[in-house]
């Protein structure tokens, strides 16, 4: 069984970290450190396989390895499992690596993590080996790309929806409503305008009609006030304005 599959590059950062028991995340932490240490004073002619750390269980499991470029790839595993066998199962997993990204790199593996843990999970899960051929793996890849190239339209879902508001063709709504003796009037909404920017700004004719009145103001009647002619008769107290004739006496 596999107990662990790390990748890390030359210099000990870790680039993918599975662990398949369970361990606290410091310890986690110290069993990457520890391997990458025992990985990296080997030289390149030895075997790719020797004891685990300590901290991992010691001469009871296994660290397999390859080294690609700037990166290692670790499996740990336990007695059970051929070290040939982990040895071609790593080179198929680095291979459907390459395929998936096309010249992978170290790059891939950091900005395209999900994918690199999906495709994984394609070969191993739970710790069990679950597909060594690299032409299923690539299949089974691809169907997911398209599963989600099918469903990425529903993410601009909302655009859409607020482009076919914008876009939508009102009917023709009557501009009196007549119940009984009750008459109503509607407004024209072709008039209302839709502004973006700061926020949804409407404005209508009687708006403007407002505006403009702002613009213009109705003189107010105190400033006609200095013009009254004031006229005092027997029971009473006239007014005229200029221009206009004096009121007719109405008295009896």
């Amino acid at each position: 069984m596999i107990q662990a599959i790390l990748v890390f590059n030359n210099h000990g950062k870790p680039r993918l970290v599975r662990f398949y028991q369970r361990f606290p995340e410091e310890i986690q932490q110290q069993i990457v450190r520890e391997t990458f240490h025992l990985v990296l004073k080997r030289d390149d002619n030895i075997c790719n396989f020797l004891e685990g750390g300590s901290l991992i269980g010691g001469s009871d499991y296994k660290l397999i390895y390859r080294h690609y470029a700037t990166l290692y790839f670790v499996f740990c595993v336990d007695s059970s499992e051929s070290e040939l066998g982990i040895l071609d199962l790593i080179q198929v997993f680095v291979e459907t690596l390459d395929k998936c990204f096309e010249n992978v790199c170290e790059l891939d593996l950091i900005f395209h993590m999900d994918k690199v843990h999906y495709i994984l999970q394609e070969v191993v899960m739970g710790g069990m080996v679950l597909e060594t051929n690299m032409n299923e793996i690539v299949a089974q890849i691809e169907a997911q790309n398209r599963l989600e190239k099918s469903e990425g339209g529903l993410s601009a879902a909302p655009a859409r929806a607020v482009s076919a508001v914008k876009n939508i063709n009102l009917p023709e709504i009557p501009r009196n409503i007549n119940i009984g003796d009750l008459n109503i009037k509607v407004p024209n909404l072709s008039q209302f305008v839709w502004r973006w920017g700061t926020g949804l700004n409407w404005s209508s004719q009687d708006e403007q009609s407002s505006q403009v009145q702002k613009q213009n103001p109705v003189e107010p009647l105190e400033s006609h006030l200095g013009a009254l002619h004031l006229s005092q008769s027997g029971n009473g107290v006239g007014c005229t304005l200029p221009g206009h004739p004096a009121a007719p006496d109405s008295r009896l």
